[in-house]
């Protein structure tokens, strides 16, 4: 039987420990990493170096634009390292970009802007050097991404006249304000039930 148990034992100290924590995944803003909350308390409960970590993520960003936001998957080791990737921006900020607007549709049915079919084509180029997307084709990515913008209301279409599309956004710009105003006043009006 002692023979038994001390094979076994032998067996465990052979076999690799098993690794059952998950990856993070966080949205950092390119060059603004920072130990303050969420990802510094993110970080800090994996055992990771927080200011280690920031000058890293800063410095391996230095290149890209500050601000731009960037899905990240890091992976911590057993002895406290950790495997950072950085993905490309998600499609939602290309699509928004290449719209021109800043905020998607506010209701079913709007359209919030208004992107070209070789805006669509530029954007599943970059999308598709994601690893995450590694075994798509290029059609594949395209309608992804198309069903991105149907999504985000943003309307895909073959040319855009600039003059009209710049009253567009204006047009768009002062419903926004109007949106703006009514969840300031719903809130006003909560807060003075409250009370």
């Amino acid at each position: 039987m002692s023979k038994v148990v001390g094979k076994m034992k032998m067996g465990k100290k052979l076999l690799e420990k098993i690794d059952h924590s998950s990856k993070l995944h966080v949205d950092i803003p390119a060059g603004m990493a920072s130990s303050a909350p969420p990802l510094g308390s993110q970080l800090g409960q994996r055992n990771i170096n927080i200011e280690n970590f920031c000058k890293d993520f800063n410095k391996r960003t230095a290149n890209i634009k500050e601000g731009i936001p960037l899905p990240c998957r890091i992976k911590v080791n057993s002895d406290r390292t950790y495997n950072l990737v950085i993905h490309k921006p998600p499609t939602s900020y290309y699509l928004k970009q290449a719209a021109g607007i800043q905020k998607a549709r506010i209701k079913k049915g709007e359209i919030a802007g208004k992107i070209t079919l070789k805006h669509l084509y530029e954007i599943a180029q970059i999308k598709i050097e994601d690893p995450s997307n590694a075994l798509l084709t290029l059609q594949q990515m395209c309608q992804m991404i198309a069903g991105m913008a149907r999504a985000c209301g943003i309307e895909i279409v073959r040319e855009i006249d600039p003059i009209e599309y710049e009253q567009f956004l204006k047009d768009r710009e002062v419903t926004l304000a109007e949106f703006r105003e009514e969840l300031r006043l719903a809130k006003e009006s909560k807060m003075l039930r409250t009370n």
